[in-house]
């Protein structure tokens, strides 16, 4: 069986992004990736409308909470992928690093919101298919 890939999926408050980025990967690669997701400036509490939207396909975020850096594991990772924390993002050690340029959800309608979601959904099939 091969290795599964660490990956780190990081936003500024680790509550809507990453937590939604961290589910994909669990829901459609979990025997490529091993994820983790964190936030430069978590928030405390993952964001109703993650928790909604995520619902719907079928993955539940209740048990979510929105996690610092230094929460998840400081060891090196294959992946490290950045969503629009921009300077707020300090360099995590990892073999890759990307910026997806996704838009914060956090205020948008619900249909606008679902839209983030799935090019979120798109990406992370993405980089699972590398694998």
């Amino acid at each position: 069986m091969p290795v599964k890939k660490r990956v780190l999926f990081v936003c500024i408050e680790n509550s809507g992004r990453s937590q939604m980025a961290e589910a994909f990967a669990h829901l459609n690669a979990p025997d490529s990736i091993q994820a983790f997701s964190a936030g430069s400036r978590p928030s405390g509490q993952v964001n109703p409308m993650a928790i909604k939207t995520m619902a719907e396909l079928g993955y539940d975020l209740n048990g979510q909470h929105s996690k610092s850096l230094s929460e998840v594991p400081q060891d090196r990772y294959d992946y490290v992928i950045t969503m629009g924390c921009g300077d707020e993002c300090p360099f995590i050690p990892a073999d890759h690093h990307e910026d997806w340029d996704i838009p914060d959800p956090k205020l948008l309608p619900l249909e606008e919101f679902r839209k983030v979601r799935d090019l979120i959904g798109e990406r992370v099939k993405e980089l699972a298919a590398r694998f």
